[in-house]
C-alpha cells in the first residue's frame, strides 16, 4: 500500500520566451500535453500521469514513435541560453577597458553568482538584477519578459555595495567585478545602483526576520545598504581548482551529454546530503516508472548543490567522494546517470528557493524534477520546529508561474524496513516496522563510528562518512590540546 498524495494535474505551456531582444520561434515537445483537469486529484503515483494529444488513454500512453531524440525535450527559458563568457579572441581588450573601471569587490559568495549567471542557470537573466527584476522576483517570485509571458524567478539574484564603493563609482556607467583573490572577473555594464532594504528582502524570501538563518547571517547582514545590477560579461569560465571542476557542468554542456547519451527523458534529482538507499530507491524507482510509460532511455541527472551551504552540513568534496562510491558500487547505474554540481548558494528559503531549484533545471535540460519533504527547508533558528511546513515545497512547485511546462514527481517516503532489512518505500499499514534514520542521526551514527543498519547505505559511500566525522574529531582535539599548551 502506498501513501496517497495529493497533486495538481499540470499541463505544459510552451510559450515563446524572451528577454531583451531575444526571441526564438515557439516549439512544443511533440504532442506532448499533460491532461488537465478542473480539480485536484488523489494519486498513488509519483510520477504524474502523462498523454499525448492522441485517441490514447493516460494508462497506456508512450512518447511518440517519431519524436527526435534531443536534449531540448524542454525549452530553456527565455527560448535560449544565456551565455556570457567573453570570446577568448575578445578577452585581452574587454580586459584592458575594465582595468581603466572602477572596481566592485566579489565576495566569495557573488562569485559563486556570477557563475550561475554567466552559464544561464538563471536564463533570461543577463546579470545582476537591475531595480525593477528585483522588485518583480521579490514580490511576485516571476519576471515578466517582453511578450508578456512570465519565467519563474523565486529568488533575487543582487549584488551588494557599501557606501565608499557607491562613491567611488560616482558616475560610471560600467564598473569591474574583481574576485576575492584580487583577479579581475569581468564587467557589469549599464549599471544601475539602488537601496538595498534588507528587512524586506529578508522577510519576503524567508517568511521571516528570526536571527539565525544562515545565508543573511553570512551574506545579507553584513552586505552593504545599496545593490548594483547590470549586464554582466565574465572573462574566463569560472573554476575553483579544487579538484571537482569536472563535475560543473553548465547547462549547455548537460545538454550535449543528454543528446550524447540519447535520452528521451531527463529526471533530475538535487540533495545537500550523501545519497543513502533510501534515496537510490527513490531514483531507481523513478527511472523503472518512466520506462513503464514508454520512455526507452531515462536518464538521471543526480545534481547535488555545490555553492555555500551551512557550516553543519557535509562538505562538498566528502559529499562528491561519497556520490562517487555510489556509482562504483552499482548503487546508481553510471550509464543512466550523470553527476554534475549546481554552482548555486544554498538559501535555506522552503518553498521560495525550490522554485529556483526547480527553474535552474530547466534551463539544463531536466523535464521532470523530484521534489522531496520540506525541500530547501530547515529547522526554525530559535524555535524547536520546522521553519516551513513540510509539504509547502511540492505544493507550491505544482502551482508556481513559469514552472507550468516542467513535471513535478512528489517524493515517495522511504524509510528503513526492520524485517526486510533495507530500505524500502514506507507502508503505513505496517508503521511500526520502519525506522527513520534522519540526517541528523546519521552524522551522529557517523561521529560516533557506529554502524548504521545494513542496507542504509552502500559500506564503501558510509567509510567515507565515518572517515570525515574521524578526521573532523582529530582536528578539534588537536585544537583544544593547542588551547591547552598555550
Amino acid at each position: 500500500m502506498s501513501l496517497p498524495i495529493k497533486l495538481h494535474d499540470r499541463h505544459f505551456n510552451f510559450v515563446n520566451n524572451n528577454h531583451l531582444g531575444i526571441s526564438k520561434p515557439k516549439t512544443k515537445l511533440p504532442n506532448l500535453k499533460l491532461k488537465f483537469r478542473t480539480k485536484p486529484i488523489y494519486h498513488s503515483d509519483p510520477i504524474l500521469s502523462v498523454v499525448y494529444n492522441s485517441t490514447m488513454h493516460a494508462s497506456s500512453a508512450h512518447p511518440p514513435q517519431s519524436a527526435v531524440i534531443k536534449s531540448s525535450l524542454i525549452d530553456p527559458d527565455g527560448g535560449a541560453l544565456v551565455d556570457l563568457v567573453v570570446p577568448e579572441s575578445q578577452r585581452t581588450a574587454k580586459a584592458l577597458e575594465a582595468e581603466a573601471m572602477p572596481k566592485v569587490r566579489l565576495t566569495k559568495i557573488d562569485l559563486e553568482w556570477v557563475h550561475v549567471i554567466s552559464e544561464g542557470w538563471a536564463s533570461p537573466l543577463r546579470g545582476f538584477m537591475r531595480e525593477d527584476q528585483y522588485l518583480q522576483s521579490l514580490h511576485f517570485n516571476s519576471l515578466r519578459i517582453e511578450n508578456g509571458s512570465f519565467v519563474n524567478m523565486s529568488l533575487p539574484i543582487v549584488l551588494a555595495i557599501d557606501d565608499e564603493t557607491k562613491e567611488r563609482i560616482g558616475s560610471s556607467n560600467d564598473v569591474g567585478l574583481v574576485g576575492p583573490a584580487g583577479d579581475l572577473v569581468g564587467v557589469l555594464s549599464s549599471i544601475e545602483i539602488y537601496k538595498h532594504n534588507k528587512e524586506e528582502r529578508i522577510a519576503r524570501t524567508w517568511g521571516s526576520t528570526a536571527p539565525g538563518l544562515p545565508y543573511v547571517e553570512e551574506v545579507i547582514t553584513p552586505a552593504g545598504n545599496w545593490l548594483i545590477g547590470g549586464d554582466l560579461e565574465v572573462l574566463d569560465r569560472v573554476k575553483y581548482e579544487d579538484g571537482l571542476d569536472h563535475y560543473r557542468l553548465s547547462p549547455q554542456q548537460l545538454r550535449k551529454e543528454f543528446d550524447r547519451r540519447q535520452a528521451d527523458a531527463v529526471f533530475a534529482f538535487q540533495l545537500r546530503n550523501p545519497v543513502h538507499n533510501g534515496h537510490a530507491l527513490l531514483m531507481n524507482d523513478t527511472r523503472r516508472r518512466l520506462l513503464d510509460m514508454g520512455y526507452k532511455n531515462p536518464i538521471l541527472l543526480l545534481h547535488p548543490l555545490g555553492g555555500f551551504t551551512k557550516p553543519d552540513d557535509v562538505p562538498l568534496d566528502v559529499r562528491m567522494e561519497q556520490h562517487s562510491k555510489v556509482l562504483e558500487d552499482g548503487v546508481l547505474d553510471p550509464e543512466t546517470t550523470i553527476v554534475g554540481i549546481f554552482p548555486s548558494p544554498m538559501h535555506y528559503a522552503g518553498p521560495t528557493e525550490v522554485q529556483w531549484h526547480a527553474k535552474a533545471r530547466i534551463n539544463a535540460g531536466a523535464n521532470f524534477y523530484i521534489v522531496g519533504r520540506d525541500p530547501a527547508g530547515m529547522g526554525h533558528p530559535i524555535e524547536k520546529r520546522d521553519l516551513y511546513d513540510p509539504d509547502h515545497g511540492k505544493k507550491v512547485l505544482t502551482m508556481a508561474p513559469g514552472l507550468e511546462k516542467l513535471n513535478i514527481l512528489p517524493f515517495r517516503v522511504a524509510a528503513y524496513d526492520t524485517v526486510e532489512k533495507k530500505m524500502a518505500f514506507f507502508d503505513p499499514s505496517r508503521a511500526k516496522d520502519f525506522l527513520f534514520i534522519s540526517g541528523t542521526k546519521m552524522r551522529a551514527y557517523a561521529k560516533s563510528g557506529e554502524n548504521p543498519p545494513d542496507g542504509f547505505m552502500c559500506p564503501s559511500g558510509w567509510k567515507v562518512l565515518v572517515n570525515y566525522y574521524k578526521s573532523l574529531q582529530t582536528e578539534e582535539a588537536s585544537q583544544q590540546q593547542a588551547v591547552v599548551s598555550t
